[in-house]
């Protein structure tokens, strides 16, 4: 027969037993509740991007139907004034990829706006600008906690660093972010989550460096997107590495297999004996037919 001590030890050790088996559920369901916080967040754009957004040319790029944009306009100022209310001592609560797919679907979600106050009645994003305005330089976005331009939330929020903004690290955000243009990387048919954000960008850059009409390697010539050219500082680091790249030769050949590069042409890349050309960029809006 147990005498009471050995009962009361058994009893106490259900009793720890129960209140880790309580914690680990209370920590599930409080990652579950932040998750789904964040989609319902994303919910209303991500769900106007499956509609509104069309892959082409063999899933390499998409076209937009901003006409459908225009039609639920409303919608998509409800989406943009609920990042509004973001506060940033919340936004500095977040994770780098929570915030990160944040500033990527605020960047797209803007630009997006910025066509509709136009639209149809314009052939380019650069319609919307002039010889002293840069249609990037127009302050037209709400977002933690002043006004700022397009310009701003890429290249200060999420390329650069300041007193409350984190170096994201991050090339493949240029394969992301969106300018409305057919030179432009495709617009994602989905809104970026903190959760899949990795993947989201993985599957945008191999979508965009598989494209030949905007990269491809000819012989011992690389014919590149001018997003290599302008933001070449992003992939040639003078400090710091991703992925253990350190130059844009390095970073094209993690996906040389995307591009399809030959032995050779690997090579080439390999020995830094290849040449480089900048293919001009379109900047026709990049709107379904």
């Amino acid at each position: 027969m147990e005498n009471n001590q050995t009962v009361s030890k058994r009893k106490l050790a259900l009793l720890f037993r129960r209140i880790a088996a309580g914690g680990i559920a209370l920590l599930a369901a409080s990652a579950s509740f932040y998750a789904s916080a964040e989609d319902g967040l994303h919910s209303t754009f991500d769900n106007l991007l499956s509609k509104y957004v069309t892959p082409i040319s063999n899933g390499a790029s998409t076209q937009v139907d901003y006409g459908g944009f225009k039609l639920e306009r409303a919608k998509l100022n409800k989406y943009l004034g609920r990042l509004a209310k973001v506060e940033q001592s919340t936004f500095d609560s977040w994770d780098k990829d929570k915030q990160l797919a944040f500033l990527i679907n605020a960047y797209n979600a803007y630009t997006i706006e910025l066509i509709l106050t136009e639209y149809p009645d314009i052939e380019s994003i650069r319609d919307l600008g002039s010889f002293f305005s840069s249609p990037w330089k127009k302050e037209i976005a709400p977002l933690l906690g002043k006004t700022r331009t397009l310009d701003e939330i890429e290249h200060e929020l999420i390329r650069g660093t300041n007193q409350t903004t984190q170096t994201y690290n991050e090339p493949r955000i240029h394969f992301a972010v969106n300018c409305a243009s057919i030179g432009c990387p495709a617009l994602r048919e989905e809104a970026y989550l903190g959760d899949k954000i990795d993947l989201q960008l993985e599957a945008q850059t191999t979508r965009f460096l598989a494209d030949t009409s905007r990269n491809k390697m000819s012989g011992d010539t690389l014919y590149l997107s001018k997003i290599f050219d302008w933001y070449s500082e992003d992939f040639d680091r003078e400090s710091g590495e991703w992925r253990k790249t350190s130059s844009l030769n390095e970073f094209l050949l993690l996906y040389k297999d995307s591009m399809q590069l030959t032995e050779a042409q690997v090579s080439s890349l390999k020995n830094d004996t290849a040449d480089i050309e900048y293919l001009d960029y379109d900047w026709a809006l990049n709107a379904a037919k």
